[in-house]
């Protein structure tokens, strides 16, 4: 039974209580130790596990080391070169700074540091701790310039935590995942990391000034690079740089999301609130966007001391750092345009197989294509090309199909234009024709490009309905009759200090009690037979759950409101439609952003180029 004293824990008893917030499994050591020995400048860090790190963790870098008479201090709590004093925590530039990693792992560790500075006719010198308070005199040892830091047999002091640790092979995954976080934001830094003996990864430092595109290519691969829209974007004192995947490049779950801050790989709330925000309309059901980014911000704006683990971060201007990642992210997915879209939409079609069957695969998961074996022949027809740049796309225009033509056939038909020069093809070229009234055929410099018509359609209207919104505040129409919504005393609290924010989205609410809101006015844009309760909670939420992205949730809802009347509107499969008509859409779609995916995610268009034509015919072989 214990004891109701209060009493003072031993020294040694504390420090292992407080390894818990820094040293969680070996990946928290490998973290520590690396981020160490990139503040100490290291270009050349190498890192060598056993067992997967349960039995041996050993990091050596090149930095500035550490000289005799300091080294004693470095496993000491609270003990740091980094901050001196409050004023130096308001402007962090360090990734460690708390001086309590090295002291937390030597607590349930055996650890052993050595260590020796770049300055002439300089001795190397090891201290070790071996769990307990009491460290060695530092003695004489042989090393090169820069630091090792050696931890074995991790949580041997304590046997509870021990048995919390997972298989050799997840641990090794769980180091694996961490090392390559960290050397993508160290392109300049040779890393190495070795296990059992055996090299798993090995990345040669880029050049000074480097873009840093050759260590993103090696840890994320050529496929996430091929798809890659690299950003530049700066304002309010603030730098985003790196890439994000074009849409067609999503994956099943967000084990391609890197963010850093000033060098700091973090998981922020807010920032995947902004960047979910910005995908939004483009990602179709459940998928992830793929992105590596470096947002530089100025120290004192950012508190990196929210978490022992420094994972998380805290914004001072936590809505302008939201506002400044989702315009930025936002404008680059917008730009894209199908003459940029490149290898995202392209196809390739294989040989038939043994079977006759041939299969068509996505070009932008297995590299590069087949270039055509002859130049395309350039068939020649009474029109001309120019003839439908002034075409124009009639929405209200009902093209019923002829009694000769069937919605259904195979394709159909029209006359296509005879081209001047290759120069003068639009990125999505000129209609052939409607396959089952359901797909545009075209002809581009490249192949064939297919449309699927209403998917295009849908999001040229959605694009210019949410553009007419855009131009001014949301209008507001008064409810009939208002509706009373009973919340809790925080939500009816939140409402209130958010009113002035709700009403510019067309939201009027006001406070009726301590536990009740009056809904008075929604947006006009909304249906009149929505769940406005509903849709009050859902704001509501949205507010706290993450009060720098207010209002997001309804800006959402209003988005999902255009969508729908967008499909709505577009056209309809089985419409056949005149070459004029076909002709406008595709020039439409080239003026129009995000026109690579509809409104729910999914293509619009895909390219199939002469090559896997040609292939697919065994033309020149």
């Amino acid at each position: 039974m214990p004891s109701n004293l209060i009493q003072v824990l031993p020294a040694q008893l504390v420090s292992q209580i407080a390894a818990g917030e820094v040293v969680e499994r070996p990946a928290s050591v490998i973290k520590e130790l690396l981020e160490n020995s990139l503040d100490a400048g290291a270009t050349r860090i190498e890192v060598e596990l056993e067992e997967g790190g349960l039995r041996l963790m050993r990091v050596r870098d090149n930095g500035f080391g550490v000289a005799k008479e300091q080294l004693p201090f470095a496993l000491a709590r609270h003990a740091t070169s980094k901050i001196s004093d409050v004023s130096d925590l308001d402007g962090i530039a360090t990734l460690g700074f708390r001086g309590e990693a090295l002291p937390s792992i030597a607590a349930v560790s055996r650890l052993q540091m050595t260590s020796r500075t770049h300055a002439a006719n300089e001795t190397a010198w090891v201290v070790s701790g071996d769990g307990g308070d009491v460290l060695d005199t530092p003695r004489p040892a042989a090393h090169a310039p820069g630091t090792s830091v050696e931890v074995r047999d991790l949580f041997y002091a304590v046997p509870a935590r021990r048995k919390f640790l997972k298989t050799e092979r997840t641990e090794l995954r769980h180091i694996e995942q961490l090392f390559r976080r960290i050397a993508l934001c160290s392109a300049s830094v040779d890393m190495r990391l070795l296990h059992n003996g055996k090299e798993l990864l090995r990345l040669p430092a880029e050049a000074q000034g480097g873009s840093g595109e050759q260590r993103v290519a090696d840890l994320c691969g050529q496929g996430f690079m091929s798809h890659a829209l690299p950003l530049e974007h700066s304002a309010a004192g603030m730098l985003l740089q790196g890439w994000i995947a074009q849409p067609s490049f999503s994956r099943s779950q967000p084990d391609l999301q890197y963010f850093y801050v000033n060098g700091r790989m973090v998981r922020d709330k807010l920032v995947h609130s902004a960047l979910r925000r910005a995908y939004a309309d483009v990602l179709h059901n459940h998928r992830y966007p793929a992105f590596v980014l470096f947002l530089t911000i100025d120290p004192r704006q950012v508190d990196v001391n929210a978490h022992p683990t420094k994972h998380e971060v805290r914004f001072r201007e936590s809505r302008l750092v939201y506002d400044f990642l989702y315009h930025a992210v936002h404008r680059v997915i917008a730009d894209e345009r199908p003459a940029d879209a490149g290898a995202q939409h392209a196809v390739r079609l294989e040989m038939p197989d043994n079977t006759g069957r041939v299969q068509p695969r996505l070009a932008g998961a297995f590299g590069g294509y087949i270039q055509p074996s002859q130049q395309p022949l350039g068939l020649r027809v009474a029109e001309r090309h120019t003839d439908f740049s002034k075409a124009t796309w009639a929405t209200g225009v009902d093209a019923q199909p002829s009694p000769q033509h069937d919605s259904a056939s195979t394709a159909h038909h029209h006359a296509h234009p005879q081209q001047d020069s290759e120069s003068d093809t639009p990125a999505l070229g000129f209609a052939l024709g409607q396959l089952h009234g359901i797909y545009i055929l075209a002809q581009n410099q490249q192949g064939l490009v297919l449309v699927d018509m209403h998917a295009a359609h849908e999001r040229i209207l959605f694009e210019r309905l949410k553009q007419a919104q855009s131009r001014g505040v949301v209008q507001s129409q008064p409810l009939l009759v208002p509706v009373i919504v009973a919340v809790s005393e925080a939500e009816a609290g939140l409402a209130e200090e958010h009113a002035e924010a709700l009403s510019g989205l067309g939201l009027q609410i006001d406070r009726s009690g301590p536990q009740s809101l009056l809904v008075r006015g929604l947006p006009v844009l909304l249906n009149r037979k929505i769940d406005v309760e509903q849709l009050l909670r859902d704001v509501l939420a949205d507010l706290s759950n993450d009060e720098a992205a207010a209002g997001a949730g309804l800006s959402e809802q209003l988005d999902a409101i255009l969508g729908n009347m967008a499909c709505k509107d577009a056209v309809k499969a089985h419409r056949l439609l005149t070459i004029d008509e076909m002709n406008a859409l595709l020039r439409d779609m080239e003026r129009t952003d995000r026109a690579g995916q509809c409104n729910h995610g999914r293509p619009t268009w895909v390219q199939l180029e002469m090559g896997a034509l040609d292939r697919l015919f065994m033309r020149g072989q």
